[in-house]
């Protein structure tokens, strides 16, 4: 139940993320999220689009998984979250290996010891 909570909130991450990045890039709320200027979020909108969508791509593999009840389908999509988190933090911001690969990590935990 615990793992499934936390699941839970690793999908709503990638849900706020999907709705930044979709909707918000070059708006004030993403360019505060991202610290971007506005000269280059209006360049890279069509970019961070294509993005949001890989990120939606995370978060209904979570809620399969969740609303099934699938643990194959769990850990794979963590896994991809905790992989993305850590190249994002390697070679984007640090700030990503908080706000997405610490959760994912947490969530895998969680599911290994059966919480």
């Amino acid at each position: 139940m615990f793992a499934n909570g936390l699941i839970a909130v690793v999908a709503a991450i990638h849900l706020y993320i999907v709705f930044i990045e979709m909707t918000q890039w070059n708006k004030p709320l993403g360019l505060k999220a991202f610290g971007l200027g506005q000269e280059l979020a209006d360049k890279t909108t069509v970019l961070a689009a294509n993005q949001g969508l890989y990120n939606g791509f995370l978060a209904a593999g979570l809620v399969y998984g969740l609303v099934t009840a699938n643990a194959e389908f769990k850990v794979f999509f963590l896994g991809c979250v905790l992989v993305a988190g850590l190249f994002g933090a390697a070679t984007a911001s640090r700030k990503i290996l908080f706000i997405q690969a610490l959760p994912a990590a947490l969530a895998l935990g969680a599911l290994w010891v059966g919480l």
